[in-house]
């Protein structure tokens, strides 16, 4: 079941009742209610909105992806569940025991399905993608000779243009990037909360500051469906980042994936690559399941 994500951008009071989230307004005696069951992902943008603990808990105990927004409308934080799945200490024990010949043959798997993915974004945006051809051939465990980073001067180039830069802090589309990137990550900790593993027991990327490290490597090769959105979203004239902008990055969670022989939506292929990587810590598979953009 695709689960529903609710963005709210303005001032409501949204609490709990009979297992529904209850959205209230101040100047309305009606009220809008959603079952907690067919959630997927809150963001709370609106820095007067009100909400009560007992909602919080019935949120997180659902596995529901609550992302909170400073006050310039980006999300920083997610609440994370510490009881997410019922084998979680087993598959506790799997990640913690891994290798690290294993660690670095994991982020060898990731980082060619993400240059390939990139390479059919170029092509999708008419550009060419055999320019990373050379790219995602090849690449050695761990990406010791960093393919990641010299595939993305050449994507980016190729996908925005000789002057584009990719920064953080840098101009627009950096801010529509920034946000589908954000709300990916999140969705991603949630899958991975949800197939009983830490987020922050990374493979590659690795900081005391960095609360989802393993969320920030699982989410890699999803990276080129936020491109895609964020690429259509310029070639229809978008400049910046508003509300129009940002319930068409949501879209993002509902997206079609290919993953392994089936296609699913973006949240439901998140859960496969998590489940998969449960195995791959166990020992049980070499292969983990990531998507295959066409």
């Amino acid at each position: 079941m695709i689960k529903q994500t609710l963005f709210f951008t303005t001032p409501v009071s949204l609490s709990l009742k009979n297992s529904q989230l209850v959205v209230a307004w101040k100047d309305r005696e009606d009220t809008v209610t959603r079952p907690i069951e067919d959630l997927g992902c809150v963001v709370l943008e609106n820095q007067q909105i009100h909400v009560t603990l007992p909602l919080l808990n019935e949120l997180v105990k659902n596995n529901v992806a609550v992302i909170l927004c400073d006050n310039k409308q980006m999300p920083t934080a997610m609440l994370q569940s510490l009881d997410a799945n019922t084998t979680q200490a087993e598959s506790l024990k799997f990640q913690l025991a891994v290798s690290e010949p294993m660690r670095k043959q994991a982020w060898r798997q990731v980082i060619e399905a993400k240059i390939k993915n990139q390479a059919a974004m170029l092509n999708k945006a008419g550009k060419d993608g055999s320019v990373l051809r050379p790219f995602h051939q090849n690449v050695k465990s761990g990406d010791a000779d960093n393919r990641e980073g010299l595939a993305a001067r050449v994507y980016w180039s190729a996908l925005f243009g000789q002057g584009y830069k990719r920064e953080r802090e840098g101009a627009s589309p950096n801010d529509m990037l920034n946000y589908g990137y954000a709300i990916l990550r999140a969705a991603t900790a949630r899958a991975l909360l949800g197939s009983g593993l830490l987020p922050n027991l990374g493979i590659f990327h690795k900081s005391r500051y960095n609360a989802f490290p393993l969320a920030d490597d699982i989410m890699e090769p999803y990276r080129p469906y936020v491109d895609e959105i964020v690429y259509e979203l310029c070639e229809k004239g978008a400049v910046e980042l508003n509300k129009d902008t940002k319930a068409e990055l949501l879209r993002l969670l509902r997206c079609d994936v290919h993953i392994g022989k089936v296609m699913r939506p973006l949240q439901i292929a998140l859960t496969f690559t998590t489940a998969s990587l449960v195995r791959y810590y166990a020992g049980e598979t070499k292969k983990i399941s990531l998507p295959c953009m066409i």
